[in-house]
């Protein structure tokens, strides 16, 4: 004969009607879980594009975290030491650039590199930034 174990036997009293209505109490509990999560989700995705949105104001307007220095520019306006993502916003806001176009211009506009292999570094920038550039066409992109 098997031993009862102590789980068991509190359970052994409780009939099949309430443990019925205790599993849909606790689905039911986790469905308002679930949408509350939903809702924190989408909550939270909203707050990371609005974070997106003024980091990209930072760069653009000189504006720094508090005790940064601000990045310095060149006569074209491109931020001499700050992202490469930035970079290539302030060169593709309003135009269609192939890559290696892109990595060019954004050198020629004052981006400091001693990479031999600059053009993919761009290129994997821009794939990884899908809320920065827009690829209009097989090696083309656009700033959002």
């Amino acid at each position: 004969m098997a031993k009862r174990t102590q789980h068991n036997a509190s359970l052994a009293g409780v009939s099949l009607t309430t443990l019925q209505r205790e599993i849909e109490r606790r689905h039911a509990k986790g469905r308002v879980l679930r949408r509350k999560l939903h809702a924190l989700h989408a909550r939270a995705a909203k707050i990371e594009s609005q974070l997106r949105e003024y980091a990209a104001l930072d760069v653009s307007f000189g504006v720094t975290r508090k005790g940064a220095s601000p990045a310095r520019r060149t006569a074209g306006g491109m931020p001499r030491r700050g992202s490469l993502a930035m970079s290539l916003q302030a060169v593709l806001r309003g135009k269609q650039m192939g890559v290696t176009e892109v990595a060019e211009a954004v050198k020629k506009a004052g981006y400091k590199t001693n990479s031999d292999n600059f053009r993919t570094i761009v290129n994997a920038c821009l794939i990884k930034h899908k809320n920065l550039f827009k690829k209009i066409a097989r090696g083309k992109y656009t700033a959002v």
